[in-house]
């Protein structure tokens, strides 16, 4: 974070000095929640979780070398006492996004978006130095978190923002104004909640709303609900996808015997060729927006090209690939799952594993409301569509509806089979991979499938750790 005195920080959150002798002391440091990150110079954010409390970690943190806590209550160290934590982590954040001489970019979809942050982050950091949300911190505490790790040398913020609800994209935007607003798609992930894809094109189109006269607002020309968002902002629209009228778009898209896209990057200033290392035909989408982003920000296609090209993977289990010694590819994409994000991630492995075994172990994709038995039936018939050798669908009733449509599509009932949990998934596949198959692991985070990946790829005798 940028230097900034405790007065001044007291001054900006509202908050009341208790125990500081010394209120010009600054803080250098980081902003952290997590007490274990405590050190010199660090200002330790105390929430009062359901497992725990910060509070009772104050003690730690300053003998670890935090200058002060920023507390709801006296904790009997150097402690700025404010009325609402959260409030004014955030109202931190703004003082100090204001302060900063970086451009904000600011993204927000149903799916993909924190591979595309990590596009954008690798690409703009060619340019100059950038600062980016790490892995998925995108709530009204990780997206603050990440702002204040900026400092006087950051040029780029990127910032990844999500939503449960009609409001929270918009808190997240006054509190991080940015200058560019990304919308890569309108899904179904969490359409149980929202009650319907309007309404999270409502909530997603909110980022765009708040873009100031000289900003832009980079939407996907290839989606319906998030192409109409151009008449609710007053910034300038940039265009991305493969749509003709798309002002960053692909062309001659295919994938490599490996499964990794490859493609003709066009943008308004010139055209080069893109081949990624990362996996599957859908990061072409994440690509162009990124593209458009560092096109936005002065980037010359060919230096896009060559810094898509050399991009990997930064957040963990998002189509991280395993070559075993044995000749087995383990694809481990456990983090999350929805509909969309399923079916690219089949299509993946589909083109990964041509003349290969494929095995797709998948679980309960969460918070679909009424929508449920019907994708996960929809997502089970897709792998038999895509000649998937065998679906083991793994959990409960949600995982039963994923096999049950891979049997009512199958010709013989024997390309799908349903497992109770993730021990007995790794079992199963234990006794059947051969040497070359390809296996997919993807679920919603709340599964837990990654233990399956984590256990076949270290090919452990013993059972999957229990979380």
């Amino acid at each position: 974070m940028i230097a900034l005195s405790l007065a001044e920080i007291a001054s900006v959150t509202g908050g009341q000095t208790h125990d500081i002798p010394d209120t010009s002391v600054q803080v250098t440091g980081q902003v952290v929640r997590d007490s274990r990150e405590a050190g010199p110079g660090s200002l330790f954010v105390a929430f009062a979780g359901e497992r725990a409390d910060g509070h009772d970690f104050a003690a730690a943190v300053v003998e670890a070398g935090a200058v002060a806590v920023l507390a709801s209550r006296p904790v009997g160290v150097p402690a700025i006492v404010v009325d609402d934590v959260q409030r004014a982590l955030g109202a931190l954040a703004r003082h100090v996004v204001e302060r900063l001489g970086a451009t904000l970019v600011a993204l927000t979809g149903s799916a993909g978006k924190t591979s595309t942050k990590d596009l954008i982050a690798q690409v703009l950091r060619t340019k100059a130095p950038t600062v980016f949300t790490p892995g998925s911190l995108n709530n009204e505490i990780g997206l603050p978190l990440t702002a204040l790790s900026a400092t006087e040398e950051t040029r780029f913020l990127v910032l990844e923002m999500g939503a449960r609800g009609i409001g929270h994209i918009r808190y997240l935007a006054d509190l991080t104004p940015p200058k560019i607003g990304l919308v890569l798609n309108v899904g179904t992930a969490h359409i149980g909640e929202f009650g319907g894809r309007e309404q999270i094109a409502q909530a997603k189109g909110e980022l765009v709303e708040g873009l100031p006269e000289d900003g832009t607002a980079v939407l996907n020309a290839d989606d319906p609900l998030v192409r109409a968002m151009a008449s609710r902002t007053k910034a300038r629209v940039l265009l991305f996808g493969e749509s003709d009228e798309a002002d960053v778009r692909a062309e001659n898209v295919r994938l490599t015997g490996n499964g990794q896209p490859s493609f003709s990057l066009h943008t308004p200033t010139g055209c080069s060729e893109v081949t990624m290392r990362l996996y599957g035909e859908h990061h072409v989408s994440n690509a162009l927006a990124a593209a458009a982003v560092a096109h936005e920000l002065g980037m010359s296609a060919d230096e896009i090209a060559t810094a898509l090209s050399e991009a990997g993977s930064l957040s963990r289990w998002r189509m991280e690939v395993t070559e075993r010694p044995d000749g087995v590819t383990i694809v481990n994409d456990a983090y999350n799952a929805n509909p969309e994000s399923m079916r690219a991630a089949l299509r993946a492995l589909a083109a990964m594993g041509k003349g290969r075994r494929t095995w797709a172990v998948l679980g309960q994709m969460a918070e679909l409301g009424d929508e449920a038995l019907a994708e996960h039936d929809a997502v089970g018939r897709l792998a038999v569509r895509l000649n998937v050798s065998k679906l083991v669908a793994v959990g409960g009733r949600e995982a039963s509806w994923l096999q049950l449509g891979a049997y009512n599509e199958g010709s013989w009932g024997e390309e799908s089979v349903h497992v109770s949990d993730a021990q007995s998934a790794v079992d199963l596949l234990r006794s059947q991979l051969r040497p070359g198959d390809v296996v997919l692991v993807k679920a919603s985070r709340s599964v837990g499938l990654e233990r399956v990946a984590q256990a076949l790829v270290e090919g452990a005798e013993g059972e999957v750790a229990v979380r």
